[in-house]
Parts: C-alpha cells; sequence; structure tokens
C-alpha cells in the first residue's frame, strides 16, 4: 500500500505531533477503535469522526490503542473537551478473534499486514474501562457493532455466559447503538450547548444505565417495553428467549417502543431508533471528504479489509431479509436507506481518481445486492408492522421489489469513460427475482445484466442450505429457488458464451439442521454438481434468532423446541458432508449414508439411483 499526494492535515489526527501541526490546543473528541485508520465511508470510526468534524468540533482517532502497557495510548492526546468516544470495530471482537470452534485465528483483516493480537477480547468493554479508571469524570460513548449486538442481556458464545448489558461491564456513561450518526450529532450538539451527559436522556437510538425506576419516563413516553430481568433471564431460559421477540420487533419498526430491563439495583433504558433516513440524509454522510485512504502511519502495510472495498460503492444500508443468523438487521434495521445517484456518481468519480485505481469497481452493492430503493408501497402499513422480514415466510404484497433503479445505477457506472466494469461482489437475494410473481419489473432484466456484464468469473450466493425445514428455520428461501437460478445462470451463460461459475455459500450446524439433513444437502449439491468450497460452521452471535434458539433450545416466537447440534462430535458429524470428496471421509460418509436409509447396500447408488461419494462426477 502507497499513499496519495494527500498532505498529512487530510486525515483526522492520530498523534500529539499531527495535532500541533494543525494549530490545535485542544480536541473535542477523542475516538478509539479496535481497528486500524482507515478513512473510507465503509469503516465506522471515519464516518463518525468525519461527521463529528462536519459539525466544526475537533476530533482525534487512536486506533488499536495498547491495552497490555503503561497505557500511554490512552494518555497521550490528554482529556476531550467533550468525551471519549469508543468503537471495537467494524467486527465484533470475539468473532474478529476466533472461529465457530473457538480456535484463535491467525489473523486480523481489520490490522495493517493482518497481525493478530492487536486489539483485546471484548475491545469496547476493555477500552472503556480503562478510560473510567483513568478519568472516571470524563463521558464515555460507546457504539459500533460490539455495543450495538450487546445492549441488553445476551448470550456470549465464547464464554458460554448470559452476559448483561455492556453498559455495565464497560461502565460506559451512554451507548449508541445502530448506524450512529444522527445520534451522535445530537449527543455533540448537547454536550457542546452545556448538558451533561447524564442528563441526555432524549436522543433516539441510545441506551443508558441508571439508578432508579423508569417511572418519569413512563408517564413521559407511554409506549414502554419491560423486559425479564438480566436475572430472571439468568434463571428461566425460555423467559429469555421471550426477550428476543421484542427487542428484534422493536429494532424493525418504523417507530419503536422504549425498552427497559432491570440489572440488579440498575435499569437499563433503551431509546427507539430514528426512522429511515431520506436521500438527503445518508448522502451527507459519504459525500464527507474521505481521502478513501489508510492513514500514512501505514504506509507500505496491507491491510486486507481496506484491500477488499477500497473500490467498492456501498448504495445503501438496511437488509429486510431477516435471515436468522444474521445481525445486519439488528444493527441497521430492515428499512432500506438509499444514496441518490448523485450521491454514488460524485463517489465514483473519487473512486477514479484514486491513484491505484486500474478501471475496475469491486462492488456496488450494500448489506445485500439487490435492495436498493426497495420499499413499501404504502408507507403507512410500513409504520405499523412488526414482521422482522419482509420477505420471510413470503414476500410483502406491498414491498416494491423493483430493479429498475438498480440497473440505472449499474448504468451509471458503465457509462463512466475511467471505468472498465463494475463488479457486485454483495450477495444478491434471488429471491426478490425467481419467487412467484417476482419475474416483473425489470428483475429478470436485472439477473441477466448482472450475469452478463457484471460477474468476475464467480457469482456467489448464499443458498445457506437445501432442506426446506432447515431453511424455514433460517428464514431462507425454499431451496428450489436456488435451482431457478442455477438454471438461469447456465442458460444465459451459454448465450453469451461465457464460462462463469456459480458459487454457493453453505452453513452446518444452524439451529434445526441434523444429521440426516446435511446428509441429503451433500447428495443434493452433489447431483448438481458442485464441490463445495464456500462452508462454515454456524457461529452464535449476539442477537440473532438462531443464537437465541441455540441457547434456550426454543423458537422465541413458537417457544416450540428446535434441535442444535452444540457439541464438537455433533458438528463434526454435519460439517464433513461438505467434504465427501477427501479420503479420510468417505468411508465414515458411506456408513452414515446406509445408516441412515439414504443409499442402498449396492455402496454405488443411492436409493434415486444417483452415484455417491464414491460416484464420478464431472469436475
Amino acid at each position: 500500500m502507497t499513499i496519495s499526494a494527500h498532505k498529512m492535515g487530510d486525515w483526522l489526527p492520530t498523534s500529539a505531533k499531527e495535532i500541533k501541526a494543525l494549530g490545535w490546543e485542544s480536541v473535542d473528541v477523542i475516538l478509539f477503535s479496535g481497528d486500524a485508520y482507515v478513512d473510507h465511508p465503509s469503516f465506522g470510526a471515519a464516518v463518525i469522526g468525519r461527521v463529528l468534524e462536519a459539525e466544526g468540533l475537533r476530533v482525534a482517532i487512536i486506533p488499536q490503542p495498547n491495552w497490555r502497557d503503561d497505557l500511554r495510548d490512552f494518555k497521550k492526546l490528554g482529556v476531550p473537551n467533550l468525551f471519549f468516544a469508543i468503537t471495537g470495530g467494524c467486527m465484533d471482537s470475539m468473532v474478529n478473534h476466533y472461529t465457530a470452534n473457538k480456535r484463535l485465528r491467525s489473523d486480523d483483516a481489520y490490522t495493517p499486514d493482518a497481525r493478530p493480537g492487536m486489539r483485546p477480547d471484548y475491545a469496547t468493554t476493555v477500552y472503556s474501562n480503562v478510560l473510567k479508571d483513568l478519568y472516571p469524570n470524563v463521558p464515555v460513548i460507546i457504539g459500533g457493532i460490539e455495543a450495538s449486538l450487546r445492549r441488553v442481556t445476551h448470550y456470549d458464545y465464547w464464554s458460554d455466559t448470559l452476559k448483561p448489558s455492556i453498559l455495565f461491564d464497560s461502565k460506559a456513561d451512554l451507548l449508541v447503538y445502530g448506524m450512529g450518526e444522527q445520534a451522535i450529532i445530537e449527543i455533540a450538539r448537547q454536550m457542546k450547548s452545556g448538558m451533561p451527559v447524564e442528563k441526555i436522556r432524549n436522543v433516539l437510538q441510545t441506551a443508558w444505565l441508571q439508578n432508579e425506576p423508569p417511572i418519569e419516563l413512563q408517564k413521559q413516553l407511554g409506549t414502554i417495553i419491560t423486559l425479564n430481568s438480566h436475572e430472571v433471564c439468568l434463571a428461566d431460559k425460555i423467559k429469555y428467549a421471550t426477550n428476543f421477540r421484542h427487542v428484534e420487533e422493536q429494532s424493525n419498526r418504523w417507530h419503536g417502543a422504549t425498552l427497559v430491563q432491570q440489572i440488579g439495583d440498575k435499569w437499563l433504558v433503551i431509546n427507539p431508533q430514528y426512522p429511515p433516513m431520506d436521500e438527503g440524509a445518508i448522502d451527507r454522510f459519504y459525500d464527507l471528504p474521505y481521502t478513501r485512504l489508510p492513514h500514512p502511519r501505514y504506509n507500505g502495510k496491507r491491510i486486507p479489509a481496506y484491500e477488499m472495498i477500497r473500490h467498492s460503492i456501498n448504495i445503501h444500508r438496511g437488509c429486510f431479509g431477516g435471515c436468522a443468523f444474521c445481525t445486519i438487521s439488528a444493527h441497521q434495521g430492515k428499512f432500506i436507506a438509499s444514496r441518490s445517484v448523485e450521491s454514488v456518481k460524485k463517489e465514483i468519480d473519487a473512486i477514479t481518481r484514486m491513484p491505484d485505481f486500474k478501471g475496475y469497481i469491486s462492488d456496488v452493492g450494500g448489506p445485500s445486492a439487490n435492495m436498493y430503493r426497495m420499499k413499501g408501497k404504502n408507507l403507512d402499513q410500513c409504520k405499523q408492522c412488526r414482521r422482522p422480514s419482509c420477505i420471510d415466510p413470503s414476500i410483502c404484497k406491498n414491498l416494491d421489489t423493483s430493479h429498475l433503479s438498480l440497473l440505472d445505477i449499474y448504468q451509471l457506472a458503465d457509462s463512466h469513460p475511467l471505468v472498465k466494469k463494475a463488479f457486485i461482489g454483495s450477495g444478491i437475494r434471488y429471491d426478490l427475482i425467481f419467487a412467484e410473481g417476482q419475474d416483473t419489473n425489470g428483475n429478470l432484466d436485472y439477473m441477466r445484466e448482472v450475469i452478463r456484464n457484471h460477474v468476475s468469473g464467480r457469482l456467489k450466493v448464499a443458498p445457506e442450505h437445501t432442506s426446506d425445514d432447515v431453511l424455514k428455520v433460517m428464514r431462507k428461501p425454499s431451496f428450489n429457488l436456488f435451482k431457478k437460478l442455477l438454471a438461469f445462470f447456465t442458460e444465459e451463460n451459454t448465450k453469451a458464451g461465457l464460462k462463469q461459475q456459480l458459487i454457493p455459500y453453505f452453513i452446518s450446524s444452524h439451529p434445526g439442521s441434523k444429521k440426516r439433513d446435511m446428509a441429503q444437502l451433500m447428495l443434493e449439491t452433489k447431483r448438481l454438481d458442485f464441490k463445495l468450497e464456500q462452508v462454515q460452521d454456524f457461529t452464535p452471535t449476539p442477537m440473532t434468532l438462531a443464537t437465541e434458539i441455540y441457547y434456550s433450545g426454543v423458537n422465541p416466537y413458537t417457544l416450540k423446541p428446535v434441535y442444535t447440534a452444540k457439541t464438537k462430535e455433533e458438528k463434526l458429524e454435519q460439517r464433513k458432508f461438505f467434504f465427501w470428496y477427501k479420503p479420510e471421509y468417505q468411508k465414515s460418509i458411506e456408513k452414515e449414508l446406509r445408516d441412515l436409509g439414504l443409499i442402498s447396500e449396492d455402496k454405488n447408488t443411492t436409493k434415486k439411483g444417483k452415484t455417491t461419494p464414491h460416484g464420478r462426477t464431472r469436475r
């Protein structure tokens, strides 16, 4: 990685030397991040820093502070005029550190040269405690994905315990959940006007702990949902599970209720989220003066996460898929906030001016590639809706699923004189194209355009499983829709004379998935001539439906039991079916298929006469 002709002052300062060079006598906000500082709109710390800067504040960033030594990184810039802000980074630190089998990862994509060990476990909590110990009277505000997912009592897979709200352990004064630009602006404005942090109680998308029951709050707001206390959750898994339904439903409402939960002798209060941003609001945050480059302190070093997205464009936020294993809706919500065409064009222009740009945009997408500008036809219905997903168990009749606006965006990128190719790297929701009644409004034209002009040789999609029973638990569409996509993909490639691959993603050991389901997944994908590459074991992460099922044993919406593989042995039994082509698994798999009644005594044929793992494929 090399730095362009930018000067040092084009980045937010990271050291006392840089602050002095800017002529500042003090700093208003000091932001600590578990990630390296990359000044790009895909990195949350950079966005929050730039947003506060646009408010006229002096902001400094301390990326990946050393928490093991004499804490000099936490002291080097002194005390801010307003507050410390903390994010653990773009990933939950525990997901960043450990595999699904709780093995320590050997790299960190958000660190220079992928060096591991540059952030602590539970990074947000560790940073906050350090600052509170050093400067007990200085306000600390936490945010980012780690704070969002851990804002209420939650199951922590890595310690195998229920943990209270991260506010309790971190000792922070205020928590901002979700995409925090609007909240942090309002907090900064109130604190700048002299409001003490303990009095800031009217900002949406914030949470705090207080010593007294929220009786006055109830009088003011009216709509309050009281969750089962942390102590009740510890004693009763089912009551803990019932909390999740309230949290998920309110997190995905246009106007949510205030949530209250008792933790020991304190009360957690969570204000509802902001309504979806309009184009003007979201454009403002993407149009800020990012350099789009890592800070010069990393010159000569490679940051893998940056390498992946440096020439990409995020055109919307939010996802209405509601997948059971995914944290996006818990952080961004289900309502789509889309950027204007003008804002997207500005970013395309900015990318083409980057010194290392060679004509290729790696992704024009978002949390899902094809939800741009999709919303309810009648927004009044949306404002009353409690569904966590707009497309599960079926696509809402009120949802406008037209892909025509996306085609316009792709045309915008394709027509730029300096762009040779704009690829689609985000995951495509193919049920929005191939589900019954969805082959209109340019939807098939969209898929055809993607296949012919926006695939870099391999199109990655995520069916996740082949069993409809498991897919129902996942909140994913039937595997039959993947088959429709495969047929369409094959046909269009043949017509265009292309030799591209369709690469499916699958998950093993997901709640609801049994050994038989995985065996059938193996047989089904093998019949389709897939040698699976993109596979993973289910990893329980806070605030997802699948994690609540994993811990409680029941679906929070029905309270009915759901089987989940938990032991290493059970997980291996499922995972091995992905690797039928490996000699070390073939005998074991063959026995399993026979025991499950999926293979005849003739080991080379299934009951349907198809080849078994020992049979030959076209690959």
